[in-house]
């Protein structure tokens, strides 16, 4: 038998085996206390970004996430079915209102990367596409009236013998996204996370795996001709949903976080570069007069559809901080950027299946004296949006207050993605799907 509960938008079943995941997490099952996962200290909050090339370890990015990371936490995450579930925006989840994410995926391939006008919306009535859809936001936009920068950037062609400027950089981030390789946030520099990607898809393709781009791998990412004529940079009219979006300033100590209703956005040029997988700074280079008002018309990224193929194998590398997704036929049809652990708390190793799957998870912090302290959901909460709890006690995928760092910040042990990267694996990996760490 399996008991359902509510957790966050969605209806979570879980088996009677209570023990999940002391690492990242711990994760039981009683009538009152239904999710758990227990984090341990990692040395995040001191780590420094090494890459060159890129903007997205900004001190704006560290300020705004003011040390809301596991890397503080020593304590465990919990989803109780009795306490009230709001969503990123603040408002109350109803519910009735909910799919059951534990479902085997079946129906795949049902869309195709290319957009036409609407990001994010998966055609079809599959259990992927659905999952999909209410996991993410719909996204409409336009072609009208855009700068001159932003058509460079529309048509932008890598050359071999050209340096890899902005326009292009943006081009090529944007094609490794919609060929389902993440870079992570968006911000137009050839850095680690472009890099990383681009050799996932190389070894997707079967191409030589190379430091550099290279014609060869140009011509791949390239070859489909509507996927080319899609638009990087388009228009995007602002909603009162986006403007509108609860924000809150969020203290330091666990304590004062357990007093929140959520932990929600810190402003609403966060939410837009989370909702435009986007690294802030680039938004409001790309927007330099904009007020971020209702109806205001603003450019941002079109991130495309993300991949449709249900996920039955991750792998977690610990050398290239890259998650693997395979198919059943043992296809590479996915891959994204991540934090694997760190010195001080190091990811497990071997393999491990999936065994619970939530959205918008609490966090319980023990301090010293035992005291629980319970976060609540959010984007800022220390897993962000989405806990992936694995078989060993205590570890999972997860996602991050602060995007922007991944692959340039440590985790206590378990595997980090942007908030976007994580709600994508959320609507696509497979109940038991096996997660292997090398």
């Amino acid at each position: 038998m399996s008991q359902l509960l509510k957790v966050g938008r969605f209806i979570v079943a879980i088996g009677t085996t209570s023990a999940l995941l002391v690492g990242c997490s711990n994760a039981s099952t009683t009538d009152k206390n239904v999710q758990t996962t227990n984090a341990s200290q990692s040395s995040e909050s001191g780590a420094t970004d090494n890459s060159t090339g890129s903007n997205t370890d900004s001190t704006a990015a560290n300020d705004s996430m003011n040390a809301d990371t596991e890397s503080e936490m020593n304590g465990n995450t919990s989803q109780s079915s009795d306490m009230k579930n709001t969503d990123s925006t603040g408002n109350t989840i109803n519910n009735t209102d909910g799919i059951n994410t534990n479902s085997t995926m079946t129906d795949s391939n049902d869309t195709s990367p290319v957009t036409n006008g609407v990001s994010q919306q998966i055609e079809g009535n599959s259990k992927t596409a659905n999952s999909l859809n209410r996991l993410l936001p719909k996204i409409q936009y336009s072609t009208g009236s855009l700068s001159e920068t932003t058509k460079k950037v529309n048509q932008a062609t890598w050359k071999a013998s050209s340096k890899i400027d902005r326009n292009v950089g943006t081009k090529l981030q944007a094609l490794l996204n919609w060929n389902h390789s993440g870079v992570g946030a968006v911000d137009g520099y050839w850095g680690k996370n472009t890099r990383k990607a681009m050799q996932a898809f190389q070894k997707a393709q079967g191409l030589p795996v190379t430091e550099e781009m290279n014609t060869q791998t140009w011509q791949a990412l390239t070859k489909n001709s509507s996927l080319i004529s899609q638009p990087v940079l388009v228009s995007y009219q602002l909603t009162d949903a986006d403007v509108n979006v609860k924000t809150i300033d969020i203290p330091a100590s666990a304590e004062a976080k357990a007093k929140l209703d959520g932990m929600y956005y810190e402003s609403v040029l966060e939410a837009l570069g989370e909702k435009f997988h986007i690294s802030r700074d680039y938004l409001k280079s790309l927007n330099p007069s904009a007020s971020f008002k209702i109806g205001e018309t603003i450019i941002v990224y079109n991130p495309g559809n993300p991949n449709t193929t249900p996920v039955s194998r991750v792998v977690a590398d610990k050398s290239t901080q890259t998650l693997y997704a395979y198919d059943d036929n043992n296809n590479l049809i996915a891959s994204y950027p991540t934090t694997v652990g760190s010195t001080a708390t190091p990811s497990p190793t071997g393999t491990h299946q999936v065994k619970v799957k939530i959205h918008e998870p609490n966090y319980t912090y023990t301090d010293d004296d035992g005291k629980k302290s319970i976060i609540p959901p959010g984007p800022n909460n220390p897993v962000g949006l989405v806990w992936i709890g694995l078989s060993k006690p205590s570890y999972g995928i997860h996602g991050s207050p602060d995007p922007e760092r991944i692959s340039r910040q440590a985790s206590a042990g378990c595997v980090r993605l942007t908030n976007w990267d994580a709600l994508s694996l959320l609507g696509v990996i497979e109940n038991d799907a096996t997660v292997e760490f090398n």
